[in-house]
């Protein structure tokens, strides 16, 4: 309890605080921070963007729209949305290998 109080009461001085935001680890441990933050906010924009332009999305929208008439006609629009994804499902594993390949092979 008295380790508690006495923990709050030097987070709560902003002489303190000052003193450890001007230190080399808490700025680099900040810069740190705003790299993840920001790299993951790209990321996710640019997966955003992918998903956007893709087949698949696109197809299944389209599909969506169409009522199907009986069974026979909703089996080939599954069989066309599933060829669409197995097919962005490679050419994505495809561009995975090519990252990750070194630049000298």
């Amino acid at each position: 309890m008295v380790l508690r109080r006495l923990l709050f009461t030097l987070l709560n001085n902003p002489q303190l605080i000052e003193k450890l935001s001007e230190s080399r680890p808490i700025r680099r441990a900040a810069q740190i921070t705003a790299f993840a933050v920001t790299k993951a906010q790209l990321t996710g924009k640019d997966a955003a963007q992918r998903l956007l332009r893709s087949d698949t999305v696109r197809q299944l929208s389209q599909e969506a729209g169409d009522v199907p008439r009986n069974l026979g006609d909703m089996g080939r629009k599954i069989e066309r949305v599933k060829d669409t994804f197995i097919k962005e499902l490679r050419t994505g594993m495809k561009e995975i290998k090519e990252i990750k390949k070194p630049d000298g092979k």
